[in-house]
């Protein structure tokens, strides 16, 4: 993985940033040159999150578990838990098996889980203490601009993914 590298800190601090950290925190949110999360999941039936389409590998529901395991991954990578990070292995532990929810709340649950992670990766970005460069001490020179740049860009793959299945299963209703 590629990484953005620390900018020249002589010019920069927190207030510098700041137009830069609203610009993230929008494109975090979606919805500039794509559908929205909560566009994109809004009336889903029940009876189709478990639908794998012809030619296509996975279920909503499996695109939305991969969706929120991924952003989780990152937020952790980025604010580890006390302990430090604790990697997952790739691609297994990023994709649930079952094409259906393991209950009737997993929907609800997992989408919960997605708006909180959210929330709490964009604290990050708009705290101003949070400098956006610098690399963080573990990784690879990952940063949190990198990271949020690659949950924006995830996000949006996996969000266009969920409208083609939608379509396919002629439930998109836009």
């Amino acid at each position: 993985m590629t990484s953005i590298k620390a900018a020249d800190k002589s010019h920069t601090g927190p207030d510098e940033q700041e137009a830069l950290r609203k610009q993230l925190v929008a494109l975090l949110k979606g919805g500039q040159a794509h559908s929205t999360f909560d566009d994109v999941i809004k009336d889903l039936p029940s009876d189709h999150r478990g639908v794998v389409p012809p030619n296509l590998p996975y279920s909503a529901w499996q695109l939305l578990e991969h969706l929120r395991i991924t952003q989780r991954d990152i937020l952790n990578f980025s604010a580890p838990p006390t302990g430090g990070y604790h990697g997952i292995k790739w691609p297994d532990d990023y994709w649930p098996k079952s094409p259906t929810p393991p209950s009737a709340h997993a929907w609800a649950q997992s989408i919960a889980a997605m708006r909180s992670d959210l929330d709490h990766f964009i604290a990050l970005i708009e705290n101003s203490k949070s400098d956006l460069y610098k690399p963080f001490r573990w990784g690879d020179g990952q940063n949190l601009l990198r990271e949020a740049l690659l949950i924006a860009d995830h996000t949006s793959y996996h969000l266009g993914e969920l409208v083609v299945l939608r379509r396919l299963l002629n439930i998109w209703h836009k």
